[in-house]
Parts: C-alpha cells; sequence; structure tokens
C-alpha cells in the first residue's frame, strides 16, 4: 500500500494492557506497520502481581505478541514495558515519552533528525485512558474489531466450571475468532499451571464476594483504610492469609465499620493485623498525614475507595514488636528500599510510595 507522505510516521506507538493480546490489538500494529518505518508496543500495567485483571506478565504478553507477527514484522516493533503511576498521570506520560524518545533516538541514530511519532489505536476505543493523555505528539485512529475486548476473554477463562471447560472455549470458534493462533496456545498452556488454578479460585471468590450485594439498587461504594506504618527505613506489612490477594504483602488495613471514624478504623484494624505493642492513644499521636486514593480499579472486589493513614514511629525509641494476626498470615518490618511492586496487593506499592515521598520532599 502507497501512504502519502503526510501520513506516513517514523515510529507509531501503541499502548495497551493486552491483557490478552487479541486480533484487535493485531489488527491495530498491522495497520501500523503500514503507516510507519517501525511500532514501539507498550505494555501497560507492567511490574504487577497476577490479578483477574491482570493475569499474565510481562515476559509472557510479549511473547504472545510475537508470537502472532512475521519475522519480518517482529523485525520492526519493540515490545516496552511500562509500569503504571496510578495516582500521577503526568508522571506516568513523562515515562513514556522519555521512553519512547530515548528509543526512537537510539534506533534510528543520526538518519531521521526530528523523528515524526504518533501514537496509535483503534477508532472509538475504550481500552482505557492511556491514548487519551495530552502528549506532544499527534493520534492516529485505525479501524477496530467489533465485540473483541480482554475482559471478555478474561472471564471466559476464569468463569469455566474448571481447566478443562476453559481449554475447551480456547478450541472453540469463538476463541478462534477473537485471538490468533499463538495466543491460544499460550493460553491453553496457561490453563494447567498452578497460576490459572489460584486466579480461578479467586475469580470464584469474587463472583460470590459480588452476589451478596448484586441486589442493591445499585451498585455500592466500600469505605476502607490503610496504615502506612514507618520506622526509619522500614515499613510494617503484612502478609494476606485470604482472598482476594492470597499471599500477596499488604499494607495493615480494612473496611470501616458504621460506628467509628477512619482514624479509628484504621488504627483498629492495625492491631488487629499486626499485634503492634503499642496503645491506640499513642498510634494516633504518630499520624502525619493522610490521603484518599480512589483509582476505579484498585480494587477486584468492587468499588472501594481507601484513607490512608501515614503513621511516623520516629519518635519512639524502640521498634515496636510485631506479629500476624487475625486476617494476617504474618507481619513484618521491610526495607522501603527492597519493595517489590510484583509482591504488593492491589495499589499498595503506589499509595507507600506517594505518602513516603511526601515526608521526603
Amino acid at each position: 500500500m502507497n501512504i502519502p507522505e503526510h501520513n506516513y510516521y517514523d515510529c507509531l506507538v501503541f499502548i495497551g494492557r493486552f491483557q490478552p493480546f487479541h486480533a484487535g490489538h493485531l489488527a491495530v500494529i498491522k495497520a501500523g506497520l503500514e503507516r510507519a518505518g517501525m511500532m514501539i508496543v507498550i505494555c501497560g500495567s507492567a511490574r504487577q502481581p497476577r490479578t483477574i485483571r491482570n493475569p499474565w506478565n510481562d515476559q509472557e504478553r510479549e511473547r504472545m505478541i510475537r508470537g502472532s507477527l512475521t519475522q519480518v514484522e517482529n523485525n520492526r516493533i519493540h515490545v516496552v514495558p511500562l509500569p503504571d503511576d496510578l495516582y500521577n498521570d503526568r508522571s506516568w506520560l513523562h515515562k513514556l515519552e522519555q521512553t519512547v524518545t530515548d528509543l526512537v533516538r537510539a534506533l534510528a541514530g543520526k538518519t531521521v533528525a526530528a523523528p515524526r511519532i504518533a501514537i496509535i489505536d483503534q477508532h472509538n476505543s475504550r481500552t482505557g485512558i492511556y491514548p487519551l493523555l495530552s502528549t506532544r505528539w499527534e493520534h492516529v485512529e485505525v479501524p477496530g474489531l467489533e465485540n473483541i475486548n480482554g475482559t471478555g476473554i478474561r472471564n471466559n477463562l476464569f468463569a469455566a466450571n474448571n481447566s478443562a471447560v476453559a481449554q475447551a472455549y480456547l478450541l472453540g470458534t469463538q476463541a478462534t475468532a477473537e485471538m490468533p493462533a499463538s495466543v491460544i496456545t499460550t493460553l491453553q498452556a496457561f490453563c494447567a499451571t498452578p497460576a490459572y488454578a489460584a486466579l480461578k479460585a479467586e475469580y470464584d471468590y469474587l463472583m460470590q464476594y459480588r452476589k451478596s450485594w448484586s441486589a442493591a439498587p445499585y451498585p455500592p461504594v466500600f469505605i476502607s483504610v490503610d496504615a502506612v506504618v514507618v520506622y526509619g527505613q522500614q515499613l510494617l506489612l503484612i502478609e494476606r492469609k485470604n482472598y482476594p490477594g492470597q499471599g500477596l504483602w499488604a499494607l495493615p488495613g480494612g473496611f470501616v465499620n458504621q460506628d467509628e471514624t477512619l482514624v479509628d478504623a484504621c488504627v483498629r484494624e492495625l492491631q488487629e493485623e499486626t499485634r503492634i505493642d503499642l496503645p491506640a492513644s499513642v498510634l494516633k499521636n504518630t499520624i502525619v498525614a493522610s490521603q484518599v486514593f480512589d483509582y476505579p480499579y484498585r480494587s477486584a472486589r468492587g468499588r472501594v475507595i481507601t484513607h490512608a493513614f501515614h503513621f511516623d514511629l520516629r519518635a519512639i525509641g524502640t521498634r515496636p514488636d510485631i506479629c500476624g494476626g487475625d486476617d494476617a498470615r504474618q507481619a513484618r518490618w521491610t526495607s522501603l528500599a527492597d519493595l517489590d511492586p510484583v509482591m504488593l496487593f492491589e495499589d499498595h506499592y503506589f499509595i507507600i510510595r506517594e505518602l513516603t515521598a511526601k515526608e521526603a520532599a
């Protein structure tokens, strides 16, 4: 196809979660390669734990993408994982622009003085906020495929009664119309892993959880609290005993009772889950900051808005003793420098970073 020069780009940037990569995504890449010398595919939501919404890690998603393309096409695309920054769009956008600019410069060398870059996406895409963020690049829309979306594919996999039923869906005509053959092969292998079994169990739990309030006249909004407890450069975390997020590390916290304030709820949850050796009155006096965290998809349980409180224990002479209690399998002090977002529940990594960064500023 001959593309007019004014419609041709040095690089097109395609941004998505690709959970999983499907035929709609593939159509965008093929259309983009007809209009650009190269494409950068940004895998968003990188470096996160496996969840129902994000079941596949960065490496698995890149294999899905590359396995769906020819060798010639693969030579012209570059897959780059990019972590989210849920509560700082400006920071995320800066990282996106810097990542793309550096890569284009490295690949183009001196052959392109001012490379022409644009973001490409499907027409009327509802895949997220990524393409809607203001950048200094142009925005290119291409025709999309109707009625194919990652949410539907994930629901078909996890709503299946068992792995065999999920495999049957992957072998059916619906799946073959929705996904490239290499993606289907990858998902078939995934359905035989412990990771699938764990997510399937979590999905079943979440469906029962949501069923408990399904008769409400409208979806409820839940209020929770989380405690960011810091002693020097150490942070207090608990290991979750139950679904969702079983086995992940988390901030002590939970839902607010009808008869308590947010602060009282946070202190209660902190004491119940860590058995921290400090009275409530002392803990309240160590609160130095608080913030609301309300990313709409922060919790798989539904719409949960959390109020996080920053407890600074520097004024206390000795680090208090702790042990896991209530919903916590165990509690521990962890170096802030050693936090791994892949092992942290929901958006807790971002909450920790927001509150501790404000203290350092």
